[in-house]
């Protein structure tokens, strides 16, 4: 959530002094966490204030009373997880890990928001020790953790046994109006609810305050009223500033709700403490000095305004509280040893899940296509072969379609549906919901032991982009299965039909996306995929046949680009070199017959995937693409990108058109004609020319 200058007066609000009834080393506990974490943005000049100061009574209760967790041991898998899913109010976050003796410095939390700290701007989980998910974009951590309690109860039913509850933990979220707003958390939600997933507690920070202002101005639906519909447990605690008794009530009944989730709207005031709490002024700019100053000394009643100060008998408590809670992790540890006494191969398969190990076997399962027996079929079939022969293998693989399951062809039949009567199984109905259903592929990903998978078209990766782009980020291995990736979709026209997404998601940082042209790329794509445990994979798949790829090869395809006709053909007699991809390819290797019987040296190059060649060595790189011989390239996609590869295009350059596919290549020149006259254009336009500009002459970064 964004920052905001405060040019303007806030509207002033009348400050009620409130008498705190609870214990006063409570309050003590609650007001050095509302003061530390304030002091982050002041030394910084620069972060949100506010939702922490107003949320610490929350964190405070949540850390120092009921979560289990292990500073030692952050890994631990039966921890509770926690997931602030309003990730501008990291502050709090950082100052409750650095209470509870995480590897987060006192000086680490003086470094907020600089660079190569272990405290950014918003929550990174490669970051920071402690962190489960990346926050920030609002309503992702809130669905992120629809994924965590979907993997508890499927781990749960799955590995626990009458005499041993290895997985036995709450996943707990502080959420903020701007997450309810964001249209992915109805998404999840509305999934949680109708999965019945208990142990998911959320506390809503109902501050009714936006960058903006008031939510009077955008927001005045019934939350309550909307998270019943959902199937939702709802409760409501209208102060947490007189005392939290009520908060800790909610939570316990919450607790004690095993069928449905439960969201607690707790009224807090953003900036509590502050001369402007109440308002828009403490959401994203630090506090003046002498309002922090006076909220120290006059509300908090700290004694001192020094900053980055935390009272003895404030550390004392949480360091009481660490030794509790790594207590229950060694007890936990010495029951998941007895566990392991009596169920050697459950645990056994829990720990080379959660080692990220690949067997061997489930990579020499996947299929290959043999030229002269197979007959070639759609793309999407090659990826539901694949799919289904890894899946009895590597019972970590769970995920789903959103609502597009005999179009994407995902099902899995070794497995039945993951339903709140059957959390044992690992195929999940999404429903219509593309960006929650790719979160919650997020939250099942960080987790641990799982490898999620999720399927749509390829043009409704848009929809999910936002989610998309945070697994990229976050190093979180995805698999998203997308089909009808091209024009090829046919009759249902350019709303379906995706042209610039192949692109828009190749320019992501570390995302692989794959374009398979037969079983064999397909066999290399989820090879990869696999393998690649720190970066998604987009394997996009064709709706339609694809012809027979003579001398596609496995071991090739995994370099990312080889050359599937004319590797006899030196490359400095080669006349042109043709790139395709996916359902692009047979044109091109059509294409290069018909040039060769007109005496013409050409070869053709499947480009299966342009990140992972450009991960190969510049030597194979130069053997593949030389960069001085006339290429083309052909894709029926966006042509932005191809220009590093390729002299000329045949791409889209344009939104697609609603008829019937053959018509539709046709149109828009992916034919074996067109691509035979383009072909033979480029050689002629640069022998007119009198030489031919080298692509891979460029200066080394």
């Amino acid at each position: 959530m964004g920052e905001i200058q405060n040019d303007a007066p806030p509207a002033k609000k009348t400050k009620v002094s409130k008498t705190y009834s609870g214990p006063p080393f409570e309050l003590r506990c609650i007001n050095n966490i509302r003061a530390l974490s304030a002091d982050m943005p002041s030394a910084a000049n620069s972060g949100h204030p506010g939702a922490p100061m107003g949320c610490a009574p929350l964190a405070h209760l949540l850390w120092g009373e009921v979560m289990h967790y292990s500073p030692s041991r952050p890994e631990w898998w039966n921890r509770d997880r926690f997931v602030l899913s309003n990730g501008h109010a990291c502050a709090l976050q950082y100052c409750m890990l650095h209470l509870a003796g995480y590897k987060l410095s006192m000086e680490d939390l003086k470094q907020f928001r600089q660079l190569g700290s272990l405290t950014p701007g918003h929550p990174e989980n490669f970051v920071t020790p402690g962190v489960e998910v990346s926050t920030g974009p609002l309503g992702q951590g809130i669905s992120n953790a629809v994924g965590f309690a979907i993997a508890e109860r499927h781990f749960a039913k799955t590995f626990n046994t009458p005499d041993h509850a290895i997985f036995d933990h709450y996943t707990y979220v502080i959420c903020g109006d701007g997450c309810l707003q964001e249209g992915i958390s109805s998404e999840a939600s509305s999934l949680a609810g109708h999965l019945g997933l208990g142990k998911l507690i959320v506390l809503y920070d109902d501050n009714k305050i936006t960058i903006d202002g008031s939510t009077d101005l955008s927001f005045t639906e019934d939350v309550k009223m909307r998270y019943e519909s959902y199937g939702w447990q709802v409760l409501t605690v209208d102060d947490v500033e007189s005392d939290i008794k009520s908060l800790r009530e909610a939570v316990e009944t919450a607790k004690s709700t095993s069928d449905q989730p439960t969201l607690i709207k707790i009224r807090t005031t953003i900036g509590y403490g502050s001369k402007n709490e109440g308002t828009s002024a403490t959401h994203g700019a630090p506090l003046k000095p002498d309002d922090l100053s006076q909220a120290k000394t006059d509300v908090y009643g700290l004694g001192t305004d020094e900053p980055f100060t935390v009272s003895g008998d404030v550390k004392e408590f949480f360091e009481k509280r660490t030794k509790e809670v790594e207590a229950k992790c060694d007890a936990w540890e010495q029951l998941f040893a007895t566990y392991k006494d009596a169920n050697p191969e459950k645990a056994a398969e829990l720990e080379r899940r959660f080692n990220h190990e690949i067997p061997q076997a489930a990579l020499d399962a996947l299929p290959t296509f043999d030229f002269a027996k197979d007959k070639p079929a759609a793309s999407r079939k090659y990826s539901q072969a694949c799919l289904g022969a890894i899946a009895p293998i590597l019972p970590e693989l769970m995920g789903g379609s959103a609502d597009l399951t005999p179009s994407n062809l995902t099902a899995l039949t070794c497995s039945g549906d993951f339903q709140k009567a059957t959390p044992e199984g690992r195929y999940l109905r999404f429903g219509v919901r593309e960006h929650g259903m790719a979160a919650i592929c997020n939250g099942l990903f960080a987790y641990g032991g799982i490898r999620p998978f999720c399927a749509s078209f390829l043009n409704f990766a848009g929809y999910a982009l936002g989610s998309i782009r945070l697994s990229a980020l976050s190093k979180f291995g995805v698999f998203y299965i997308m089909t009808h990736d091209s024009i090829g979709l046919g009759e249902d026209g350019p709303t379906h039909q995706p042209v610039e997404l192949i692109e828009s998601l190749r320019s992501m940082p570390n995302i692989n996306l794959f374009r398979p042209a037969d079983a064999n790329e397909m066999n290399a794509s989820y090879r990869i995929a696999l393998e690649r445990y720190e970066t998604p994979s987009v394997i996009c798949c064709s709706r339609g046949g694809l012809p027979a790829i003579k001398h596609s090869s496995v071991e090739k395809a995994l370099k990312g680009a080889y050359t599937v006709v004319g590797e006899d053909i030196e490359l400095g007699q080669t006349d042109l070199i043709i790139i395709g991809s996916g359902s692009e390819l047979g044109h091109c290797t059509s294409a290069a017959a018909k040039l060769a019987e007109e005496g013409m040296k050409v070869r053709v190059v499947s480009m299966l995937c342009q990140e992972i060649f450009l991960e190969e060595t510049e030597e194979y790189q130069q053997s593949v693409l030389p960069g001085n011989v006339p290429t083309l390239s052909v894709e029926a996609s966006a042509i932005h990108g191809w220009h590093r590869f390729s002299h000329s295009q045949i791409g889209m350059t344009r939104f697609g058109a609603s008829a019937p596919a053959s018509d539709l290549f046709k149109k828009f020149g992916f034919t074996t004609e067109n691509v035979t006259a383009k072909g033979k254009a480029l050689v002629e336009f640069y022998k007119k020319a009198g030489n031919v500009p080298d692509l891979m002459l460029r200066p080394s970064v």
